[in-house]
């Protein structure tokens, strides 16, 4: 097996497990699925996949877990699962997997357990309370927030009940009680066994929520003590969380996970792609969110996304509009971060809530010769007539397919471009409305990104010092020393003297 290398995969790729590729004709995605489609994800341009959960569940979308130490039927067995981890690590490709320990589901054997009375072992797995009690701390109802709508999240376990347990998602996931050290102990065992297994680092579901929002410090505590358990099993492992919440929120998460998440940088992208304009100056942001979080950890590894399992699909964000598309990929892909593709989104899939319909099927070929694609619901925004398959779009250079493959390569290629940690990026002199421009520096190179966010064609003139264009989409043209001509939706990367 590989040794991580001394960067994190310089691309990710998130595959939901159900979707991707059904290799045993069930209708369902499956792990040997995602093995059988690795040389594909290689020649992308992927150097990481993070699966997400396959672990023994109730659900089409296994958040809700009832075993940690097996793989759901439905996607295979440990056998699979070990030949899928030794397939991408001879092809040089990480895998990460989805961990939820925030919550069980309510039918894991613990749960079952701990509803049966206050004298049960298993009660202090999770989270209890008389009424009285959350009525006095005042935690009977939460806002809605992005990552969970619930607002009434204690329940009753039982007909007759003088306590409620606390899920924060919902009743079918009660949340595990991390003020227990038997609970500790038992999440820190699944990770122990599954890096052990292979895995190569976790994506850590619903971070932010591992105690109550009136316990956040202890979950920033929490995960200082995770890091250092997994790191004593498998040193260099990748963690990534999510934290859905502002900057200043997210920074302390940072203490113990290695990277998280940048959700304000993906709906800014999400925002400029749809509406051409930039409502904030996106380099200023990121700047000041780069000092937020770099106070708490200067070794910070910025996770960047366009839209993930949980958000609207990019595709539907700008209206299946391939031009906004990929003007979403040239920010996203030449910005600083370690970024995430979501399955599909190389096509320009699409998808709005609820979230079954931002989880269809992968198209690999047109509908009557495509034997991989998956059928476990019907789709109700990715059909033939509305993306153009995979193969379809392997043979058009104009794709959404083939864009996303010349920018990953043009990452790869420049270290300014690959740089994850510490995150390079300084403001340009070059700056117009209608465009947003950075410069990325590099001691190997520095270059400048000008982005143009219009439909219209631009006669620009640069002012930092470029000394030789190393990529442009279609149409740019060099009219006479420092000024350009940059077509509608153009991007266009300097090298700086």
């Amino acid at each position: 097996m590989n040794s991580l290398a001394p960067h994190p995969p310089r691309i990710f790729y998130e595959i939901f497990v159900r979707s991707f590729c059904d290799s045993n004709r069930d209708g369902k995605g499956d792990l040997n699925g995602i093995t059988s489609k690795l040389d594909y994800l290689q020649d992308l341009g992927i150097e990481g996949i993070w699966l997400t959960p396959f672990f023994q569940s109730p659900s089409y979308h296994k958040y809700d877990v009832t075993n940690y130490m097996e793989i759901d039927p439905e996607y295979g067995n440990k056998d699979d699962f070990r030949r899928l981890l030794d397939e991408a690590h001879k092809r040089g490709l990480k895998v990460i997997i989805d961990f939820v320990i925030n919550h069980t589901s309510s039918q894991h054997p613990w749960f079952l357990e701990a509803k049966k009375g206050k004298d049960n072992p298993y009660r202090n797995y999770y989270l209890w309370m008389t009424p009285a009690e959350i009525d006095s701390m005042g935690v009977a109802v939460r806002e809605k927030t992005a990552d969970s709508w619930e607002t009434q999240p204690w329940h009753w376990a039982n007909r007759g009940d003088k306590e409620k347990y606390y899920g924060m998602f919902w009743n079918g996931m009660p949340d595990l009680n991390m003020d227990n050290r038997e609970v500790r102990e038992q999440i820190y065992a699944v990770g122990k066994y599954w890096l052990e297994f292979g895995a190569d680092g976790f994506r850590m579901d619903a971070a932010k929520h591992i105690y109550p929002s009136w316990e956040v410090e202890k979950s920033h505590d929490f995960w200082v003590e995770f890091r250092e358990r997994m790191e004593a099993v498998k040193p260099g492992f990748y963690l990534v969380g999510e934290v859905w919440t502002s900057a200043e929120k997210v920074a302390p998460f940072f203490r113990g996970l290695k990277a998280n998440f940048h959700f304000d940088l993906s709906l800014a992208l999400q925002k400029i792609a749809s509406t051409q304009t930039e409502s904030e100056n996106l380099v200023n942001m990121l700047l000041n969110n780069y000092d937020i979080f770099g106070r708490e950890n200067p070794a910070f590894i910025d996770a960047t996304m366009l839209t993930n399992h949980d958000q609207e699909r990019l595709g539907s964000a700008v209206g299946n509009d391939k031009n906004k598309m990929k003007l979403a990929a040239n920010l996203l892909l030449t910005l600083p971060g370690n970024p995430y593709i979501y399955y599909g989104e190389e096509l320009g899939m699409l998808g709005k809530k609820p979230d079954e319909n931002i989880r269809e099927a992968f198209l690999w070929n047109t509908r009557a010769n495509d034997k991989d694609r998956t059928n476990w619901k019907k789709p109700n925004f990715n059909t033939d007539s509305r993306v153009t398959p995979l193969r379809l779009q392997q043979q058009d250079p104009e794709s959404v397919y083939n864009h996303y493959k010349k920018l990953i390569s043009l990452r790869k290629y420049h270290p300014a471009l690959w740089q994850v940690s510490p995150p390079n990026l300084q403001a340009a002199q070059t700056a117009w409305e209608g465009f947003v421009t950075f410069i990325r520096p590099h001691e190997t190179g520095s270059l400048l990104v000008v982005q143009n966010l219009q439909s219209n064609t631009a006669l620009v003139e640069i002012k930092d010092p470029v000394t030789e264009t190393v990529f442009s989409t279609s149409g740019f043209k060099n009219i006479e020393g420092s000024v350009m001509e940059i077509p509608g939706f153009g991007m266009v990367v300097f090298r700086l003297g």
